[in-house]
């Protein structure tokens, strides 16, 4: 049986499209080279997966003193990740981006370890700028990543196939309103969550609220036509509940949305805490069509109320426009990349 690598971490955005890729490697035995953060804790529901963890090493974007260890640190981790792929031997490493990935595809490559990775967002965050020169093919999501590199192939974005099949949930006894999802990435979102904490009362008269908060963030709040939940196993579940979505604008959330044909609300990260990626992935979604858009600088709530009607005014139009995408499942194209280039190992 061949072996294969996945590996990636830091959110679950690095770590469930690299699941659902595996789903469909059948004659594959699959491990998992990640950290001690969110991707360990996804992957103790993986019992057929088996997982190594290795040390991830963060390049910190303002000037510290801190990236004077990175070259120390990286070098330990290259050799760490080298020793654990000698003893798998995998036939190809499949990445899907994050700080830990860089040194096992860097080990990878020096082995001789044909490498895949994939980048979710409009633009290459930092570690698959790095991994673009030492993989043999840059998945993207989006056609306009990779213009131009002829590593790269666009794909989409692999999306689990349970996605597709949620259940509907009975939470609400009021029937006749419609229901609001509001999501604030695997980590939680304090932004997001401010706003409907302290404005409870007044969306709760227009929607039903299911409200995912972060297990960070989690408070005890009960009150009539909302739920609270600090994260969920069954997305799924929630989005098929969902009528409307409030959210972060992640790629890999979006691009979930999208293939469901749910309309979003969608208020990026700003530059103050991120690279920019979140902004530019939420402006092609109103470009395509898909959301309406609010930048967290612009925020009122008299706003965000005007967003909300937009978009249920407008459902019908963006469910039209997102048709294209909820035909697109990327797993097939990169499954048949993976089986392309591990026979060229052999």
């Amino acid at each position: 049986m061949k072996k294969i690598v996945l590996c990636g971490g830091g959110t679950a955005g690095h770590v469930y499209p690299a699941l659902a890729v595996a789903e469909k490697l059948q004659d594959f035995e699959i491990h998992f080279f990640g950290g001690s953060g969110i991707e360990k804790n996804i992957l103790k529901e993986y019992p057929n997966i088996i997982y190594h963890e290795i040390s991830a090493v963060r390049l910190e974007r303002k000037l510290t003193a801190k990236n004077l260890l990175i070259p120390f640190k990286l070098f330990k981790a290259i050799k760490q990740a080298k020793n654990q792929l000698e003893k798998v031997k995998p036939d190809i490493i499949f990445s899907k981006g994050g700080f830990v990935s860089v040194p096992v595809v860097v080990a990878g490559k020096k082995l001789g370890v044909p490498v895949i990775s994939h980048e979710s967002d409009l633009s290459f965050g930092l570690a698959n700028k790095i991994i673009l020169h030492y993989c043999d093919c840059m998945c993207t999501t989006f056609e306009k990543t990779g213009k131009g590199k002829k590593k790269c192939v666009c794909t989409g974005q692999p999306i689990r196939k349970k996605i597709l099949y949620g259940k509907k949930q009975d939470f609400f006894d009021r029937k006749n309103c419609s229901t609001l999802l509001v999501l604030g990435g695997s980590l939680g979102s304090q932004f997001l969550n401010k706003i409907v904490f302290e404005n409870i009362d007044v969306l709760t008269e227009k929607f039903n609220i299911i409200h995912i908060c972060g297990k960070n963030n989690y408070q005890k709040i009960v009150h009539e036509n909302y739920k609270l939940f600090a994260y969920t196993k069954n997305i799924e579940d929630f989005y098929a509940t969902a009528d409307i979505v409030v959210s972060r604008s992640g790629s890999g959330a979006i691009n979930e949305l999208a293939m469901l044909k749910k309309p979003m609300l969608l208020i990026p990260l700003s530059k103050k805490a991120s690279r920019g990626d979140q902004i530019e992935n939420a402006k092609l979604f109103a470009q395509l069509g898909y959301a309406e858009v609010m930048e967290e600088d612009e925020f009122t709530f008299e706003k965000f109320l005007q967003k909300l009607d937009l978009l249920q005014k407008n459902s019908i139009k963006m469910q039209k426009n997102m048709q294209k995408t909820a035909k697109n499942n990327a797993v097939e194209q990169i499954v048949d990349l993976i089986q392309k280039y591990s026979k060229k190992q052999n």
